[in-house]
């Protein structure tokens, strides 16, 4: 009751909005209705504007005509929260799955993009639909489908999920079985152009003993040239494979009555470089055409198809994938399979369809095995091929052929490393049938081992032919030293030799140090130039020096007569020699550590290993195994600094015929005179009285002799640091003192 008056009275004192309107007069009510009505259509009008210069191309420039879904989603949360909001919260699901689909439809109208008007660079969808869609169309399209898929898999987990997973598993067989029946399909049409060309192969030799006959017959001189080729397109004869090609040696003579500037022979140049040397290179028709390597497809497939069927058969399953043919070595690429898990294998006891790979480890060890079904001791793995996810199994070719020094020489990489002027070699072909050829300026140095018949003594011709065919005597000079005086002694007699090949070991360590005085020489001559190596003193100097290479063929025997000294000069040369062009080869058929020395090792990064007896050889020479597994007969792995494991490599051949032919050019080429390098030591000018002995040196000679009583004058002329002229005398001196 009381409150009731309360509110009475407060009613009552306080005046209401609609007395105080009417308590004021007409006019003035008039007036003010008159202002509310314009200012509220102002702000109307306001709205309006802004609406159009604003909001509609900011809202056109953002959601596009997305804008409509997104308004009727929006608009319909806001009524399901106003009317009920337990409908939102139990059918969050449904809800997100209405805003993934007005997502999709914004990037679905993105994907049309009209060549003018307000959504030129946005799409129909605005800026929002071209983060969900966008261009181009493909990417457009796989973002799209990853939403489309994600998002339900991610709402609904147990109930998509699996069907997702079944989906995906029963493609993935389905895609697999049908590249099974693709591969048997390609490899039966590969089977079927196998036999088909071997058929025609035999009607063209039918053919072609038939021409023969009727040619013999009707007294002619011989079937007809193919392809054009007549008899004096190569020096040459074409003979059966396997056979040495026959030679007619008048050819060489005619070809060095050609003059040096003549077209003809800059054109059989074999390096491809323009020679500024006023001597005439060989022509690269000296040498023996190349055979043509073919590896009948169909026996190389039944290969792949036995090694899968070997490995599988003990559990261990592969794919072939990847097939490689050299001339004497098939490398088939094995990637490892899938197996099952067992149910010890996975924490949840090993849910159906779960899978692993194959270990590489178990396909290493089958090796025995599979040389077993292979029929061949001659197998090697390698695990993993460089550059490659592959295991590697290298076997020997179906159909071996051989490596032509030619065939290497005639290829691009050969011919750049010619045309810069350094030392290419050509080294043979890999296992994937591809040229290798190395510069030998860029090496510096290589280490040949291998036992006895592996390829040394070939592969040696082979340099020394590459060298002889792209590089003339005032650019190259050679120093040979052959303890088998059977090896290197066809070489005498070219102008590229600095002095006879040496047969004598007890007068290598001579030689060697002749060669570490010009070292010294070319070294003091660079510094006055100012230069830093070889080529930056050619490019300032008239006189050029030329490079110098050392070739040793057998290093155990001057290492067995020479010992320490041996060793210690060839150690300064290899690494004081790469700047000033002196480079050294050398040949071992005994690859121990008292050969092949550590410090030797250090200096020398590339090497050659041809087919030794155990790893204990392989170890020394590559300090890993794997050679005493190659064949022999040139079969070699290659370690040089561009190759961080072994590389397999073919070695050219080079026939006799080839070697004395080009000697032969040589020898009957009298161009202009070489610069001499003289490897005797310096005679010493003598004083009046006896020979110029410094009292300090002969009291430092005396106290070496007193501590060493077997002092040679080598010792000396390496601790003193003198000539060996003055080692012999101070030698003599102390002779005469009673000191040795």
């Amino acid at each position: 009751m009381a409150s009731s008056v309360g509110r009475r009275r407060q009613s009552a004192a306080a005046p209401s909005i609609k007395d105080a309107t009417h308590a004021i007069s007409g006019p003035a009510r008039d007036g003010l209705i008159l202002f509310t009505i314009a200012v509220a259509a102002g702000l109307v009008l306001y709205t309006i504007t802004a609406a159009r210069e604003w909001i509609v191309p900011h809202l056109a420039q953002t959601l596009g005509l997305g804008w409509a879904p997104v308004v009727l989603w929006t608009a319909s949360v806001a009524i399901a929260l106003r009317h009920n909001r337990r409908l939102v919260v139990s059918y969050w699901r449904r809800w997100i799955t209405g805003a993934v689909a007005v997502a999709l439809a914004a990037g679905v109208l993105s994907t049309v993009v009209p060549s003018d008007g307000p959504f030129e660079d946005t799409g129909l969808g605005g800026l929002w639909g071209l983060q969900v869609g966008g261009t181009p169309p493909v990417l457009a399209a796989a973002k799209l489908l990853a939403i489309a898929l994600l998002a339900p898999a991610l709402l609904w987990p147990r109930s998509i999920g699996p069907f997702y997973y079944r989906g995906i598993r029963q493609a993935y067989f389905a895609l697999r079985a049908g590249w099974r029946v693709l591969w048997m399909a390609g490899a039966y049409v590969v089977h079927q152009l196998d036999r088909f060309d071997g058929k025609m192969r035999d009607v063209a030799r039918r053919r072609k003993e038939e021409a023969e006959t009727r040619s013999q017959a009707q007294g002619g001189a011989g079937p007809p040239a193919e392809d054009g080729a007549g008899p004096e397109s190569s020096a040459w004869n074409q003979s059966q494979p396997g056979m040495i090609p026959t030679w007619d040696p008048v050819e060489p003579a005619a070809r060095i009555a050609a003059p040096a500037n003549s077209p003809s022979a800059a054109d059989s140049a074999p390096s491809g470089k323009q020679n500024s040397s006023a001597w005439q290179l060989p022509p690269v028709d000296l040498l023996a055409p190349p055979d043509t390597h073919h590896a009948p497809a169909s026996a190389l497939q039944q290969m792949a198809r036995l090694v899968e069927t070997t490995l599988g058969d003990h559990g261990v399953r592969v794919e072939v994938t990847d097939i490689k043919a050299g001339p004497r070595i098939v490398q088939f690429g094995l990637v490892p399979g899938w197996v099952s898990k067992k149910s010890g294998d996975s924490k949840d006891g090993g849910e159906p369809g779960e899978r692993s790979r194959v270990k590489v480890q178990s396909i290493l060890t089958r090796e025995k095995d599979m040389a077993l079904a292979l029929k061949t001791p001659y197998l090697r793995m390698e695990a993993p091929v460089p550059g490659e996810a592959l295991v590697g199994l290298e076997v020997p070719n179906p159909s071996p052929s051989k490596v032509h020094l030619r065939e290497v020489m005639e290829t691009p990489g050969f011919s750049g490393m010619a045309s810069k002027g350094g030392l290419p070699i050509a080294i043979g072909q890999d296992t994937g049938g591809g040229a290798v050829a190395l510069d030998l300026a860029a090496l510096p140095h290589i280490l040949i081992a291998g036992s006895t018949g592996a390829g040394k003594s070939v592969m040696i011709n082979s340099i020394v032919a590459s060298f002889l065919l792209t590089n003339a005597p005032d650019q190259l000079r050679i120093l040979m030293i052959d303890p088998k005086r059977v090896e290197l002694t066809p070489f005498n007699g070219i102008p590229h030799l600095i002095c006879p090949v040496i047969v004598n070991a007890d007068e290598a360590n001579g030689s060697l140090q002749g060669l570490i005085r010009e070292m010294m020489r070319r070294y003091k001559l660079m510094e006055e130039m100012g230069t830093r190596n070889i080529d930056g003193y050619n490019s300032r100097s008239k006189e050029k020096m030329p490079y110098l290479v050392l070739i040793v063929d057998e290093l155990a025997d001057l290492m067995m007569v020479g010992g320490f000294d041996i060793e210690q000069n060839l150690v300064r040369l290899a690494q004081l020699g790469r700047a000033t062009g002196i480079h050294l080869v050398l040949a071992t058929q005994r690859p121990s550590v008292n050969v092949v020395t550590g410090l030797l090792k250090a200096n020398i990064a590339a090497r050659a290993a041809f087919a030794v007896a155990s790893q204990v050889d392989s170890r020394v020479i590559l300090d890993a195994v794997g050679a005493e597994k190659l064949m022999g007969k040139g079969d070699m792995l290659l370690l040089h600094k561009e190759s961080p494991k072994p590389r397999r490599v073919q070695g050219t051949l080079v026939y006799d015929q080839e070697i004395e032919q080009i000697v032969e050019f040589w020898l009957n080429q009298k161009g202009p005179p070489v610069p001499a390098i003289s490897l005797e030591e310096e005679e010493e000018e003598a004083g009046p009285d006896g020979p110029d002995i410094d009292a300090h040196m002969l009291e430092t000679a005396r106290e070496l002799a007193a501590r060493n009583p077997d002092l040679t004058p080598s010792y000396l002329e390496r601790r003193l640091k003198i000539g060996g002229r003055k080692a012999d005398q101070i030698m003599e001196v102390l002779g005469e003192e009673g000191f040795i």
